[in-house]
């Protein structure tokens, strides 16, 4: 699996979901701002609810946007076995029970999935318990995360 592939995969998905969210935006700002949307009494609230729908939807562009400046941003580096896992890593994970996946340290976008060749990749930060788990890491290394009181064991098979 190419590490650029996926950083450019993630660009890509972030590029697509700014313009979606955009467009989710607009049409929700002109809802809420069309003159038949006025609200006639206390109980007409099509205008106040669009209102807030629009401002949502403008929180989770300024949201995307970050996310894809970041993105942008990040320099990737070889997987270097002296530092361990950093922020760029594209990493193969095994659970207890032998499960693998495939996930990118990323600096934001948690939660986004890309689609490589079949395989699916993960976007995680370093906020989230098991990206800090991570960080300094090697191939090899078992990682222990806690959530929700229940413990989590992964193994590192595989640092890009």
């Amino acid at each position: 699996m190419n590490k650029h592939a996926v950083h450019q995969l993630i660009l890509e998905k972030l590029t697509v979901d700014l313009d979606i969210a955009q467009r989710a935006a607009q049409t929700a700002y002109e809802t809420a701002t069309h003159e038949e949307n006025i609200a006639e009494n206390k109980y007409d609230t099509l205008g106040l609810e669009a209102s807030y729908l629009a401002a949502g939807q403008a929180k989770r562009v300024e949201e995307i946007k970050q996310a894809l400046a970041l993105c942008q941003n990040l320099q990737l580096r070889a997987y270097d076995d002296q530092r361990g896992i950093e922020v760029g890593a594209l990493l193969g994970l095994e659970d207890e029970n032998g499960r693998q996946q495939w996930l990118f340290l990323a600096p934001d976008a948690a939660g986004l999935k890309v689609d490589v060749v079949g395989q699916p990749v993960t976007v995680i930060t370093p906020r989230s318990p098991l990206g800090k788990g991570l960080l300094g890491k090697f191939e090899g290394d078992e990682v222990e995360i806690l959530v929700a009181g229940a413990r989590q064991l992964f193994t590192v098979t595989e640092a890009k």
